[in-house]
Order: C-alpha cells, then sequence, then structure tokens
C-alpha cells in the first residue's frame, strides 16, 4: 500500500512474542521440555471441537486457555527418611528392584542407607552404577541394556539429576522394550510419540539440590549426533515418589552446590515470569491434551517465589560453608519447590539457549567437577545467560520482574517499569559475581565468534 508506515513492535512487544514462541508454540521451541499434548495415558487421537450452527463457526485455534492443571509426584521430605524406601518398596508389592546411581554416589552414604533399607525388608535389587553426568544417548542405551535383562518390576534412582533423569528413560524403555530410542524423543529432534501405558513405581532419592527432577516427568540427555539436548517429557515419567532427605547433601561439593542452586534460581525465575496460563493458545479441545507447561497461574506462582526467595537467602551460605546444614536443608527444599513450579509453569529463554551452549561446549571444563571430560554444568549453562534474558524480559511484565528484583533485596520503591527488566538483570549479576567462580558470558566458556551464526540462541 502506498504511503504505509511499518510501525516497530515495542520492547514488551518483542518480549511477549519470543517468550510465547519459547513457551506455547506448538512444538514448542525447547526441544527439552515439551511433548505438546502427549502429557497423558491416551493415543494420538485429535479430537476437534464441534462447529456452531452459525454463520460464522468458532475458530478453535483462537480460544484462550481457561483452565490450568497441577501435577507432581508424591513427596517426602526429612532428615533421614532414606532409611524409609525399603519399607516403600515392600508396601508396594515390588519382588526385584533396579538401583540406578553414579560411581561417586555409589560410595556415599545415601547409598548405604538404600542398601540396607531393601535389606532389612528383603526385597532384592540389582545395582547399575555407571550412570554418565549430563547422561548422553549412548550412556542411556548402555543403562537400559542392562537393565532390560534383569527385568525390574521397580527402579530406585539414588543421585543427582541425571541419575533421576537416567532411571526414567530406563523405566520407559524396559516397560516397552520393542520402542525404538527415538519414538518417544520430543519432535522435531525425535518422534514424540505418547507414552500409551504406566511405567513400573520409580523413587527418586535425590543427592544434589538442583534439578527437581524427583517431581517431574522429564528426562533430559544429549543426542550426540544432533549437536543438541533434548529429552523426553511425559506426565507418565514422574516418580512415584520423592524421597527428599536433607542429609543426602551434605557431602556435595561448593562448586555442586553452585550449579546446582542455579538451576533451582533459573527454575523459579523463569516460572515466574512466564506468560500466564490463559494466554495461552489454542485452548485443548479436550483436557487429556492440556500439556503439562502451561504457563504461570495461582498455584505455580506459590512454589517458584517461595523457592527463589529461599535461593537468593541460602545457595550463598550453601556454598561458603559445607557445614551450613540448614542452608543445605533449605536449598535441597527450594529445589523441590521450584520442581513444583516449574514443572507446571515452564520455563522459557534461559533454559532454550542453555542447550545449545551445553552441547556445544568447546571444551570447557567446570572448576570443582571431579570428571575426566569437559563439562559446562547444566545450572552453570542456564545461568550463564541470566542477566541477559531478564532484562530484555522485563518488558513483558515489569510487575513480575519487579517483584524478583525485590526477593534479591532491591529496594523496588522508586523504580520505574520500564527500568525493571534492567534492575533485575543488575541484580542477579551481583548474586552471581558474589556466588564465585561463575562465567561471565559465552567468551569465558570458550566461545568465540566462530561458533556464533544468526540464531538468536548465542546472542549476549
Amino acid at each position: 500500500m502506498p504511503g504505509a508506515v511499518r510501525i516497530s513492535p515495542t520492547r514488551a512487544a518483542r518480549a511477549v512474542n519470543l517468550l510465547r514462541t519459547v513457551q506455547f508454540t506448538h512444538p514448542p521451541s525447547c526441544p527439552c521440555h515439551s511433548n505438546p499434548s502427549h502429557h497423558h495415558n491416551h493415543g494420538a487421537t485429535t479430537i476437534h471441537q464441534a462447529k456452531r450452527a452459525l454463520a460464522t463457526p468458532i475458530d478453535a485455534s483462537q480460544q484462550k486457555e481457561y483452565a490450568f492443571e497441577m501435577a507432581a509426584s508424591s513427596i517426602r521430605f526429612g532428615p533421614g527418611v532414606t532409611k524409609e524406601v525399603g519399607m516403600d518398596f515392600k508396601n508396594l508389592g515390588s519382588k526385584k528392584v533396579m538401583v540406578v546411581t553414579d560411581s561417586t554416589v555409589r560410595r556415599l552414604d545415601a547409598m548405604k542407607q538404600v542398601i540396607q533399607g531393601l535389606e532389612a525388608e528383603g526385597v532384592a535389587y540389582d545395582v547399575f552404577d555407571k550412570v554418565r553426568v549430563e547422561p548422553k544417548d549412548s550412556s542411556i542405551k548402555e543403562a537400559i541394556a542392562y537393565a532390560k535383562p534383569y527385568q525390574p518390576d521397580a527402579f530406585l534412582a539414588v543421585g543427582g539429576g541425571s541419575v533421576i533423569d537416567t532411571a526414567k528413560l530406563m523405566n520407559l524403555y524396559t516397560t516397552f522394550p520393542e520402542a525404538d530410542f527415538l519414538d518417544f524423543v520430543n519432535a522435531p529432534l525425535g518422534r514424540g510419540l505418547p507414552i500409551q501405558g504406566k511405567l513400573k513405581p520409580l523413587i527418586a532419592v535425590p543427592t544434589t539440590a538442583g534439578t527437581g527432577s524427583e517431581t517431574t516427568g522429564t528426562a533430559i540427555f544429549d543426542l550426540v549426533s544432533k549437536r543438541a539436548k533434548t529429552g523426553i517429557a511425559h506426565r507418565n515419567l514422574k516418580p512415584t515418589l520423592g524421597i527428599v532427605d536433607p542429609l543426602n547433601t551434605r557431602t556435595m561439593p561448593s562448586a555442586v552446590h553452585a550449579s546446582s542452586g542455579l538451576d533451582v534460581l533459573c527454575h523459579s525465575l523463569e516460572s515466574w515470569t512466564a506468560i500466564p496460563y490463559y494466554e495461552r493458545t489454542p485452548r485443548p479441545t479436550n483436557p487429556i491434551n492440556r500439556p503439562a507447561y502451561q504457563g504461570a497461574n495461582p498455584i505455580s506462582d506459590i512454589f517458584s517465589l517461595n523457592a527463589l526467595r529461599d535461593t537468593v537467602k541460602y545457595l550463598p551460605r550453601a556454598v561458603k560453608d559445607p557445614e551450613d546444614f540448614e542452608a543445605q536443608s533449605k536449598m535441597l527444599l527450594a529445589a523441590t519447590l521450584a520442581g513444583v513450579g516449574f514443572g507446571n509453569a515452564g520455563v522459557h529463554l534461559c533454559h532454550g539457549m542453555s542447550y545449545p551452549i551445553s552441547g556445544q561446549n568447546p571444551g570447557y571444563k567446570h572448576a570443582g567437577y571431579e570428571v575426566d571430560t569437559p563439562i559446562i554444568p547444566h545450572g552453570v549453562s542456564v545461568a550463564v545467560t541470566a542477566p541477559a534474558v531478564f532484562k530484555f524480559t522485563g518488558a513483558s511484565n515489569p510487575e513480575r520482574h519487579l517483584a524478583a528484583a525485590e526477593a534479591f533485596g532491591v529496594d523496588i520503591s522508586n523504580v520505574k517499569k520500564e527500568s525493571a527488566g534492567e534492575v533485575l538483570s543488575e541484580a542477579l549479576a551481583e548474586f552471581l559475581l558474589k556466588l564465585g567462580d561463575q562465567p561471565r558470558g559465552l567468551k569465558d566458556l570458550g566461545f568465540t565468534r566462530e561458533h556464533k551464526d544468526s540464531r538468536p540462541c548465542f546472542a549476549r
């Protein structure tokens, strides 16, 4: 049209549009945390909404969501509850339990408590202790191959998020032994098929305070052939029970406390600032199509904001003093709270950008991690972009970003709404600096201009 003027979108519009793309597109942009329409036990049949007998039919694709649904694993929290796990499996009627752990946790007291509990109740078990930190598809397949001949009727994961996620997938592929590995992997990297049936009981005993994997139906790994992090997301993957025992995190090195805690920080911040559930389109035509990650909602808000406040307060203490057992206990509970929050609201840009960062590691090895191969811990890869992310997203919901800044101790009484993102960004940058030993950008991780391309996942 002659004389037409193109108006640039506002900062708020740009932020909202990008958040909407990450959270609400189908399939979602995040290859790890979404398997749209396949979070319940049903087939892939699509049920279409009937049209009105009027001149103008309802356009279901434009109808916004009007409801949200909460789901989480059962959680037992308390010092010493690990020893109850044998009774739990006996109560479940389990006869053969596959215990999943890694070589480090195998030597710790958490495993001793688990073994004593199983043996005291006469529950048979076998131990797989070769879980890889930040698992790859090859290590997942090795674990599955180990479990299949044993034919367990239940699983027990003792370790961090890598262990719990590996156990989830061992459970999945022993329940469906004929499935191809990519069948359930989130599209577009995998086929994204639904999990049509319940899995075997899985009890998760976290020994790190970070992923919240004991509460969620998500399992993450590196798909090496695609140089990408991806995963499987489905409500049926959720552990039957999470045994959250503060005694089990007392052996965590400070570096692991820090990186795990940064995952909690971003889980809570991202779910707190996610686009609200009622802005999602299309409205599902059947409740079985309602995904687990639905957007911020009044229940997830409670978990996310409390987790954020506790992380800001207790993570520096837990990192600084390995004998500060109160801080360690509070961080473990914060990880679980954040898991419930983001497990229902979802995450957005920090997590979305973390996968190419960790999946394309140019050789960085994080200080304090006793591993033989290069590693960018998940919490580090998530947090390194956080100051830039929340500076950008501030315009999408200034009130939420100011409330988050207040959780960091910022006096927001005289802060203008248009400065919300910048204020939260500065608070985050200062928090990371004081925490110590954290990379301050992609350059610190070994990335150069040659590693960057036009995709926004590498924007600084």
